[in-house]
This record gives structure tokens, C-alpha cells and sequence, in this order.
């Protein structure tokens, strides 16, 4: 019986860990927009020599790799307009398709790029989404390479230039569009390209925040963000909103994440968080209970997004600070408070309880996701970089501006007895 139950042990964890390693990575900040993933094994220090493989692309882009099977995507762009996206053998790094489409030269912040938003996929089709001033294309390519629709959904304005990521819910393609100018959330159909809905929007600044679904009492919400706006909830059927939480004070750049009963809201300017809004979904529409439940104005990220792990929330602010914060105490306090040194312009991730996430010097920091802080000591992309990490295939997947790295997981499942 011993043997037996020793034997069903080491199996679930095998399949656990080979579920872990198996899964896909189809849109910024992996499934649901989460930054999680269950991956054992992953490295906490290494040298670039230990790296499985490492690209160089054309061009310069700070959007993030996704993957399905064995396809990973990214974009680049190019000093003359052209946005290029590839399709890259996850396994081995080896190109396997490229297209480029040419736009205009638009006015960018010092921290954008012309291919800063990041693509999705279905396992059928993957989507890109380019802008420039005149122009918001959104293409669908089949994983070979043809490119089976395009639709151009007019003009962007934004003083930043473009950078919001679409994603994908039950055959739509959701896409924001949130701008200076005319606003709206559209659902595009992933086959086709026609559209399903489109939600206008109120106008203010540009949103980068990419959306994300949420079932509450067993019906899906939308749940999209913006200045102008706050929170919302929008039907993904049909795009009708339900409910929102009302106007921030600055400029939305990192997307919403949900733990505790919670959504979290955070946005800033000049290189700072300066505002969070903690938003009970539940209490929308009723009278009785405020859906702000909490604000907090201090030790904030402006673009990096949260991660939450059981009760605790993750800030890794775009300083370098990161902060533990209990989410059923105080919002306004924090558990622990360190610097890990360096400016951050993508976002942690969560692998197998460590928060890995790139400088914009190109180091890679790794510090436990626990009440307790521990560093770890991480290691070098070789590229300055504002990308968030990928998890797929047993891999974390490590883009800079240039350069694609793969370091791959050494996890391996222990026999445990009594």
C-alpha cells in the first residue's frame, strides 16, 4: 500500500509538472492576464552562457513573446516606420515566418516603441495590433504565416504613441482602444475580422491597460481600464457596460489584476504610480455598499503591473522598490519594503512562487512572492529591455529590446516517502 500510494504521488506530480511545463502563453501576462504560472524548476541564478538559446531581431520592440505549442510571436520595429512581426521556433529560437507592415513615423515617449503592444493567439491564428497616427491596423495571421484578414480601425491619437494589447474571449478579439481621441472597446470576430460590437468610450488620456475577464455569480465580465473611466464591467457578449468605478487621477499604463474579492487599479505620471483604487465588483449596483473599497496614494507602480499570490499583492514599482501588501489588512500599509536597484518598465511574473522581472538595464531580478522578502541573485539578459517575461514549454522566455533569450526549466519530480 506504501509503494502504492509513494507510486500515485509521483505520478500527480509528474502530470502536474508536465501540465506546467506544457502550457501556453497566448497574451500579455499569460492566461487571463495573470502573470502565474505553475513552472517548477526555473533557474533563480544564472549567467548568459547558461541561456538555451539567444535570437537577435531586426529592429527594436518592447512588446512581449507569446506562445502556443511550438510557435512563439513577437514584434519589432524599425527606425523607418515598419512594424514586423516573427514567428519563432520556441524550441529552438530558429525564424520560421516574418511579415512587416509600413506605417508612419509617429511621435513616441522616450519609453515606447513602434511594436509595444503584444500580440495573441487562439492556437489557430495569432493577432497583432499597429498603430500610427492615421492608422490602427489589426492583423490575423494563421500560425503558417498567411495573413487571412486586416482591418483598420482609423486613427490613434495619443501623446505617448501606441501600445495597448488585444485579447481573446470565446471567438472575439477584444480590442482596446482607449485614446486621446474617439474612444471604444471593440470585438472583432477571430475569424473574420468583422465586427461583433463596439462600446463607446469616454475620452481622455490614452489607456495601455490590457483588459481581462472576471465570472462573478457565474456570468463573465469584461473588465477594462482607463482614466476617463476607472474600472468597468462590460458584457463581452455584447459590450454593453454594466457598471464602473469612476474617473482616476492620472494615466493608466499597467492592466487589472483580481484576488481577495478585489480588482486593483493603479495609475501615475512622470515616471511614478501616484494612485490605487481597490474595487469590490460584487457591491456594483447595489446601494447599500461602496464599490471603492480602498485607495492607497504612495509606493505604486505607474507601469509595471501587480501580481497577487493568496492574500498578498506584489508592487514592483518602476523604481526598483517592491513591496509586500496584505491584502485582507491594510491596504495602506506594507508588509515589507525593499529596493532591488534598477528602473523597470515591464512587469513581474509569478513561476512557481519567485517574482522574476527585467530591468530596463537588462538584469533579471528574482525575489520571493512571500510575506517574508528574500533575493535571489538572478541574472543578466545582455539587452536594455521594458518586456515582461513569458512562460511556456518548460521555459521563461526573456525578450530586450533586441534580443529573445530562452532559459530553460531544470525541473525534475522527486519520489517522496514517509
Amino acid at each position: 500500500m506504501r509503494v502504492e500510494r509513494c507510486c500515485l504521488l509521483a505520478f500527480c506530480l509528474t502530470m502536474l509538472s508536465l501540465t506546467a511545463q506544457g502550457e501556453d502563453w497566448t497574451r500579455f501576462r499569460g492566461p487571463n492576464g495573470t502573470g502565474v504560472s505553475e513552472l517548477q524548476g526555473v533557474p533563480t541564478e544564472w549567467k548568459e552562457s547558461d541561456y538555451e538559446w539567444v535570437v537577435t531581431l531586426k529592429g527594436k520592440g518592447h512588446s512581449s513573446p507569446v506562445i502556443t505549442g511550438e510557435s512563439l510571436f513577437v514584434t519589432s520595429g524599425n527606425e523607418d516606420g515598419s512594424r514586423s512581426i516573427y514567428c519563432l521556433d520556441a524550441n529552438t529560437g530558429k525564424t520560421k515566418w516574418s511579415d512587416s507592415v509600413q506605417l508612419g513615423k509617429n511621435h513616441l515617449h522616450k519609453k515606447n516603441s513602434y511594436c509595444s503592444a503584444t500580440p495573441t493567439t487562439d492556437g489557430e491564428r495569432v493577432y497583432v495590433s499597429e498603430a500610427d497616427d492615421s492608422h490602427y491596423f489589426v492583423n490575423a495571421y494563421l500560425l503558417s504565416g498567411k495573413k487571412v484578414w486586416s482591418r483598420d480601425l482609423g486613427a490613434f491619437q495619443s501623446q505617448h504613441g501606441f501600445g495597448p494589447s488585444p485579447m481573446l474571449y470565446q471567438g472575439l478579439l477584444i480590442v482596446p482602444n482607449d485614446q486621446d481621441g474617439p474612444s471604444a472597446i471593440v470585438a472583432l470576430d477571430a475569424k473574420t475580422g468583422e465586427t461583433r460590437w463596439q462600446s463607446s468610450r469616454k475620452t481622455e488620456t490614452t489607456s495601455y491597460a490590457t483588459p481581462m475577464v472576471l465570472t462573478l455569480k457565474g456570468r463573465d465580465q469584461l473588465v477594462v481600464l482607463s482614466g476617463a473611466t476607472g474600472l468597468a464591467g462590460l458584457d463581452p457578449a455584447s459590450g454593453k457596460e454594466l457598471w464602473e468605478s469612476g474617473r482616476l487621477p492620472q494615466r493608466t499604463v499597467a492592466s487589472p489584476v483580481f484576488g481577495n474579492g478585489l480588482l486593483i487599479a493603479t495609475c501615475g505620471s512622470g515616471g511614478r504610480g501616484q494612485f490605487m483604487a481597490a474595487v469590490d465588483p460584487l457591491a456594483a449596483g447595489t446601494k447599500s455598499e461602496p464599490l471603492v473599497r480602498a485607495e492607497r496614494t504612495k509606493m505604486l507602480p505607474y507601469v509595471p503591473t501587480p501580481v497577487i499570490r493568496d492574500q498578498y499583492m506584489y508592487f514592483w514599482n518602476d523604481d526598483g522598490t517592491v513591496c509586500c501588501v496584505d491584502m485582507l489588512g491594510d491596504l495602506n500599509g506594507v508588509v515589507w519594503r525593499e529596493r532591488v536597484g534598477g528602473n523597470y518598465s515591464g512587469s513581474p511574473v509569478l513561476i512557481d512562487g519567485k517574482l522574476y522581472c527585467i530591468s530596463e538595464e537588462g538584469q533579471v531580478k528574482v525575489v520571493d512572492a512571500n510575506p517574508t522578502f528574500r533575493e535571489y541573485p538572478g541574472g543578466p539578459l545582455g539587452d536594455a529591455s521594458h518586456s515582461t517575461p513569458a512562460v511556456a514549454n518548460g521555459r521563461v522566455y526573456l525578450k530586450g529590446f533586441e534580443r529573445l533569450a530562452s532559459l530553460k526549466s531544470k525541473s525534475n519530480v522527486a519520489v517522496l516517502s514517509e
